[in-house]
């Protein structure tokens, strides 16, 4: 079990997709057998609250986001942490995403209240990621809209910190409101 630097416990979790074969209807034949399919974790470490493997921030305001989600974390138990890379490694972002918090661990088990804030530059995406639990408090459309309304405006001035706050800042509002 690793610790950051907050002192807040993230434990990775394992996974695995497997798919197998299935009756194909039309020949009566089974399909072949597909072996057993795991997409690589990506390579990239948990920092603590953010993860700036892009190097988009400044240590201080590395430190003050990231205390931002652990004062967060501790008002409502939500998780969530801010993660820039430098390549997404050919990968979608929604994969990649997803990737990350499996085998982060992000969200408490049995709730699935993690968040992921993703910014990959040089592939000019990002994404937010929401566990089940928090679907309804962090919809799609309230996402999406937290992306086009909040950080794509600074991202587009190659302000990196400034839409990442934006960002940060919206989320986190949305989830203290929601409890």
């Amino acid at each position: 079990m690793r610790r950051h630097p907050s002192s807040l416990v993230y434990a990775p979790l394992l996974y695995g997709a497997a798919l197998v074969g299935c009756l194909d209807q039309s020949q009566g034949d089974p399909a072949p057998v597909v072996e057993e399919l795991i997409r690589p974790v990506p390579s990239v470490e948990l920092l603590g609250p953010v993860s700036d493997h892009a190097d988009l921030l400044a240590p201080a305001a590395e430190q003050a986001i990231g205390q931002k989600l652990v004062e967060l974390e501790q008002a409502t138990g939500h998780q969530m942490v801010v993660v820039t890379v430098g390549s997404l490694e050919g990968r979608e972002i929604a994969d990649y995403t997803t990737d990350l918090g499996n085998a982060w661990g992000i969200g408490r088990e049995g709730i699935d209240d993690g968040v992921i804030l993703l910014v990959a530059p040089n592939e000019r995406k990002v994404r937010i990621a929401v566990g089940n639990g928090l679907e309804e408090a962090l919809s799609d459309d309230f996402c999406s809209a937290v992306i086009q309304n909040a950080i794509l405006p600074d991202f587009r001035l190659d302000d990196y910190f400034s839409g990442i706050v934006a960002g940060t800042d919206a989320l986190i509002e949305r989830l203290k409101e929601q409890g």
